[in-house]
């Protein structure tokens, strides 16, 4: 009997290892196409192309994988997992738990939240650099292809883009063969490669970066910027796990993703010492003439498939931004129907193609976009290691000793990598900073914009119990079901008293509804609703999603006939405020700047009725007036 169970654990483990290829692995497995270019060519600080020189930055990329993606993301960090899920905004929502004072609630939130916006950084540079850096092999066939490098490479993207709409549910199945095709062509190419020069397995051995460091000092440390590009991805890795869990990210990584890797950087480095004219492009030069143009086809769709995976990740973590009250409601379409967590975000998804198409034809190359790219990925890596100190310190209870040998370790190495990265922003480092800022203030413009709101609604309403027990009772009753939605339940609802002053009447049962989003991912059904009764008309309902959970107040309504309340949609009506902000001069509350981007992001927020998956011939909406 067992036989067949431990046969179907290891059929599942074995398809989640192929869709973690796919999906996971598809940012890191893409860097191949630039890292060992950019570290021997790039504009900046190229590390000049000897014997040793080769042999050192090769022992650099090795260990740079070993310990930054296997040491620190596949064995450790995603050992920090929230409830199974991954990535900075789950790592901040767990660590928000055992901060110990409002100053130390109030810094973790903001270096997560940073950390969130700079990985939005990387959800525009990967598309650019990734499908770039594929384009670019037609150089090497003929420089006739140069001129339609840049426009090509716009046609991929616009076309990945526009397909976002219908989802990945279908063509998801055919990302984890083409990346065993992709990683297996990677080992291949290297192989073929290194026989011609095995002197390159020296770099196995740690020696050899340690001996170049040494040598050649602050050479060494402006190489990190660009020997980062082999590690970017990492933060993928954390992110995407709850999709797939940890077993089958770990078995792809060391079974297959690692040893392809740098099976392959050693073969560009062993071409370099064979050919060092190979630096024009040692990732192509490394196929056969007769192998270039299907190369090129190859790793244009590695490259879409890298792109998907950010494209995707920046949608998920809008949703986790949204629910947990960081960003304005958006439309959130749902692509599949039996995964939960693929969903389309329309605004989101061509604000990152028209940031994605600047790039392009702003920067123009892929080293020109190298520069850009490692300080969004190296100051994520630095938050999510600092966040991590604080759950292994206080939830995992490890010494503080341990804490700092462990990770104050992987820290030191993080901000080695990320101050080597602060040479290149003048060259293009500035955009994933500034792009994180903006985005940053957005987020904590919005939180704070809202608690105001919330303040001033609170302020100005009527205490509940005072409206249940004085003033509810000498209104008409009217037949019928009606729910208010309200942000607190000590508060009586404006739209309840708009309703009353347009209607002169109550229905003959009224729920007072409240949404909340704990910090967790999922909330399981037998918690999702709690039911108040307060007397024969008047009920209150919280409903809890966790940030990850599909919002479906109708759905989650069902749930009240467990405890006593029994409610029929046809019969039920949604009554929603709409607030009208007017902002008030000098009052001081928020910089005018701020103001004016709360006022406006409060006027373009997605309603509430489609958020909540309401039926839309059941949703009353009554406005009001709200001086900030």
């Amino acid at each position: 009997m067992s036989q067949p169970l431990q046969s179907g654990h290891t059929s599942r483990t074995a398809a989640l290892t192929l869709a973690a290829l796919g999906v996971v692995y598809g940012d890191i497995g893409t860097s191949p196409l630039y890292t060992i270019k950019e570290i021997f060519a790039n504009p900046h600080s190229p590390v000049p192309m000897t014997h040793d020189n080769i042999l050192g930055m090769l022992s650099l990329v090795l260990w740079s994988l070993v310990v930054i993606v296997a040491l620190k993301y596949v064995i450790f960090i995603m050992r920090a997992d929230n409830k199974g899920e991954g990535g900075i905004m789950a790592l901040m929502a767990l660590v928000l738990h055992h901060a110990e004072s409002k100053k130390q609630t109030a810094f973790l939130m903001l270096l997560g939240l940073f950390g969130a916006a700079l990985f939005y950084g990387d959800s525009v540079i990967t598309p650019a650099i990734s499908v770039l850096s594929a384009m670019e092999g037609l150089e090497v066939a003929t420089p006739a292809f140069t001129p339609y490098i840049v426009p090509l490479s716009l046609v991929v993207l616009f076309i990945l883009f526009v397909v976002q709409k219908h989802g990945t549910a279908r063509v998801g199945a055919f990302f984890g063969p083409i990346m065993i095709l992709w990683f297996a062509t990677l080992a291949v190419l290297g192989i073929m490669s290194i026989v011609r020069a095995p002197q390159v397995l020296a770099a196995v051995s740690p020696l050899p970066a340690l001996n170049f460091f040494m040598a050649h000092p602050m050479l060494g440390f402006l190489s990190l910027g660009a020997s980062v590009l082999a590690v970017t991805g990492g933060e993928a890795l954390y992110a995407d796990m709850g999709h797939f869990g940890r077993k089958p990210v770990q078995y792809a990584w060391f079974g297959l993703v690692l040893p392809a890797l740098v099976i392959n950087y050693f073969g560009q480095g062993a071409l370099l010492i064979t050919d060092p004219k190979a630096i024009a492009n040692p990732f192509y030069l490394l196929a056969p003439s007769w192998a270039l143009y299907p190369m090129v086809i190859l790793s244009t769709m590695a490259t879409v498939i890298a792109s998907q995976a950010v494209i995707s990740g920046a949608y998920s973590l809008t949703r986790q931004a949204v629910q947990l009250g960081y960003i304005p409601r958006m439309d959130v379409q749902h692509t599949s129907k039996e995964e939960a967590g693929q969903i389309y975000l329309p605004g989101v998804n061509w604000v990152l193609l028209i940031a994605v198409a600047i790039l392009v034809v702003g920067f123009g190359s892929s080293t020109k976009l190298a520069a850009a790219y490692g300080i969004a990925v190296t100051g994520t890596m630095v938050i999510t290691t600092i966040l991590t100190f604080i759950v292994a310190r206080y939830r995992w209870h490890w010494s503080p000793l341990k804490c700092n040998l462990i990770l104050g370790g992987f820290l030191l190495v993080d901000i080695a990598y990320f101050s080597a990265n602060t040479f290149k922003i003048m060259d293009g480092g500035w955009f994933p900073l500034a792009l994180g800022l903006f985005i940053f203030l957005v987020m904590t413009t919005w939180k704070r914009g809202r608690e105001l709101v919330h303040g001033r609604l609170a302020a100005e309403g009527m205490p509940l119990d005072q409206f249940v027990g004085f003033m509810a009772p000498a209104v008409p009753k009217i037949q019928g079901t009606a729910i208010f939605m309200t942000s607190n339940l000590e508060s009586t609802p404006h739209a309840l008293l708009h309703s009353i002053k347009h209607y002169k009447s109550l229905h003959e049962r009224v729920v007072l509804l409240t949404v909340e989003t704990p910090d967790s991912p999922y909330i399981p059904q037998d918690e999702r609703v709690r039911v108040a009764r307060m007397n024969e008309q008047f009920y209150q309902v919280v409903v809890s999603f966790g940030f990850m959970d599909e919002p479906n107040v109708p759905a989650a309504l069902e749930l009240c006939a467990a405890q006593g309340l029994e409610l029929e949609m046809m019969d039920t009506s949604f009554f929603l405020g709409r607030e009208t902000l007017i902002p008030k001069v000098g009052a001081g509350l928020m910089t005018r700047w701020r103001e004016k981007l709360f006022v406006t992001m409060f006027r373009n927020a997605g309603s509430a009725s489609s958020y909540f998956m309401l039926p839309p011939n059941r949703v009353v909406e009554l406005g009001t007036q709200l001086v900030l």
